[in-house]
C-alpha cells in the first residue's frame, strides 16, 4: 500500500486561467508616472478667430525632424555622439505635431491671421510656414533644454529662412523639470516665429 497520496489541488477555473495567463502574457512594461505635453502660453477665446480666403491663410506644416524625435520618449545628449532617452519621460504625441500645435495657435493668437495646419488647409494657401525640428531635448553637458527650430517662409514663390533657439538652463535631469523647461522654450520659439511672420509682407 502506498504510503504517499497525491494531492489534487481544485481552483475555480477563472482563477486558474488567470494564474496560467500570468506566466506566459506579457502586459508590456510599466506607464510613466505621467504623460507630457506641450501648453500654449497664447490662448485663443472661444468663439473668436480670424476668417477669409483660404488664399490668404497661413499654412503651418508639421516640421521634419531627426529619427531621434520621431518617437515620444525625450533625447538626451549624452554626448557628441551618444544619445540616450530620458527615464519616464514620454509625451502624449510626436514632438513634430506638439510643436505644430503650438505654433498654429501662437500665431493665430499673436498676429489675428487666418492660420491652418495641413490637416485643415484643404486648398493651396498665399503663404507656407515650414521647416525642421532639430532640437527638442536635454543636453546633459549644461543640464539644458534645447528647442531649435530651422523655418522656411514661402511666399508667392519667394522663400526665407530664420532658425530660432531657446535654451533653458540649470534644469535637473529628471521628467517634469525637463518637461516643464521644453515647454517654456517652445513658447519661446512660437512666439519668436510668430512675430517674424506677423512682420513680413
Amino acid at each position: 500500500m502506498s504510503l504517499f497520496r497525491p494531492t489534487i489541488l481544485r481552483l475555480p477555473f477563472a482563477g486558474a486561467a488567470a494564474l496560467l495567463l500570468a506566466g506566459c502574457i506579457s502586459f508590456g512594461e510599466d506607464p510613466p508616472p505621467a504623460l507630457l505635453t506641450l501648453t500654449p502660453d497664447a490662448q485663443i477665446e472661444t468663439g473668436t478667430g480670424p476668417s477669409g480666403n483660404a488664399t490668404a491663410a497661413l499654412t503651418v506644416m508639421r516640421p521634419e525632424t531627426p529619427g531621434s524625435l520621431a518617437v515620444t520618449r525625450v533625447p538626451v545628449q549624452v554626448d557628441a555622439s551618444t544619445i540616450a532617452y530620458l527615464k519616464d519621460a514620454v509625451w502624449v504625441d510626436r514632438p513634430a505635431k506638439l510643436f505644430q500645435n503650438l505654433l498654429v495657435t501662437t500665431i493665430r493668437e499673436r498676429t489675428g491671421r487666418l492660420v491652418l495646419d495641413d490637416v485643415e488647409s484643404r486648398a493651396g494657401t498665399g503663404v507656407i510656414l515650414r521647416g525642421t525640428l532639430r532640437d527638442f531635448g536635454y543636453d546633459a553637458s549644461s543640464g539644458s533644454a534645447i528647442v531649435t527650430y530651422d523655418a522656411i517662409r514661402e511666399s508667392n514663390g519667394r522663400l526665407e529662412t530664420r532658425r530660432f533657439t531657446s535654451r533653458i538652463s540649470g534644469v535637473p535631469a529628471e521628467a517634469s523639470p525637463v518637461g516643464n523647461a521644453l515647454n517654456t522654450a517652445a513658447n519661446a520659439v512660437a512666439l519668436d516665429v510668430a512675430e517674424w511672420i506677423g512682420g513680413a509682407s
